[in-house]
């Protein structure tokens, strides 16, 4: 080797070469290896959300010992008989990306008081000559628990003055005075839709998502690929300063260490 690049041999070069050549493989496992550790943990959220649902589906208890709905208790599978009574429609909800309501009816349960259960949502403006009647006679439901909602609160809507039959938060307390009687302050979505309409999904619980361990493994998987650019790009810089002063010495612009070796 000769010419400019002789300063390769120098034992100061040697160094930052063996660094160079031990540290991107160093990064790139580091950055792979806390990616996959960002995927154990996405992965093991999944299952844990696949086997609660799964557990809540197989046990519902009665929604009398739910109650008062809270985090332990909120989205459990419950269940419930009586007879349907009054409906209302929720307008302005959004499902798949479509704007639709749901259809709310009063599951009258022995002892005076009424459930709220939403029986499934359907596309388009609220509509009652659009909605499936509710089932006759006495009926048992089976659904996921959620807990009153509060107008202007994660999407319900805030406005008030709705059109008879209609009602924008589901909650005990725009409920009771729709009706001559007690209603729970809960409510219920069903598993399967109603007569063709499509199920409401579970609302989110509270300390459902992810980690912020499994955040810091993402976080922690970029900074580590990013040190291995870095460190590309500082042998780079190195080289051309090195490769500059080389020139410049040849041409005696400025004086050669003579610590310098000959090159080969």
């Amino acid at each position: 080797m000769g010419g400019v690049y002789r300063f390769l041999l120098t034992p100061r070069w040697w160094g930052i070469n063996v660094f160079v050549l031990l540290a991107i493989p160093f990064c790139v496992f580091m950055g792979s290896w806390q990616l996959s550790r960002f995927e154990e943990r996405v992965d093991s959220h999944r299952g844990a959300q696949a086997e609660a649902a799964s557990d809540k589906r197989e046990a519902a208890r009665p929604v009398a010992e739910m109650l008062p709905v809270d985090k332990a208790t909120l989205g459990e599978q419950v269940t419930a008989t009586g007879r349907y009574g009054e409906q209302f429609l929720v307008p302005d909800r959004e499902l798949d990306d479509r704007q639709g309501f749901y259809v709310l009816t009063l599951l009258r349960i022995d002892g005076g008081e009424a459930l709220p259960v939403v029986r499934g949502w359907l596309p388009g403006d609220a509509d009652a000559a659009e909605v499936p009647d509710a089932p006759a006679g006495e009926v048992t439901v089976t659904g996921a628990l959620q807990a009153s909602e509060q107008p202007g609160e994660n999407g319900v809507p805030g406005r008030g003055g709705w059109p008879q039959g209609q009602t924008g938060a589901i909650s005990a307390a725009s409920l009771v005075n729709l009706v001559p009687y007690d209603v729970y302050d809960a409510w219920v979505t069903l598993n399967e839709g109603d007569a063709g309409m499509k199920a409401v999904p579970v609302s989110a619980t509270q300390d459902s998502g992810l980690d912020l361990k499994a955040f810091q493994n993402l976080g922690y998987t970029g900074e580590w690929f990013v040190f291995a650019g870095f460190v590309v790009f500082m042998w780079f810089r190195l080289l051309r300063r090195e490769v500059e002063f080389a020139r410049d010495a040849e041409l005696g612009l400025v004086e050669r260490e003579d610590s310098e070796p000959v090159g080969v």
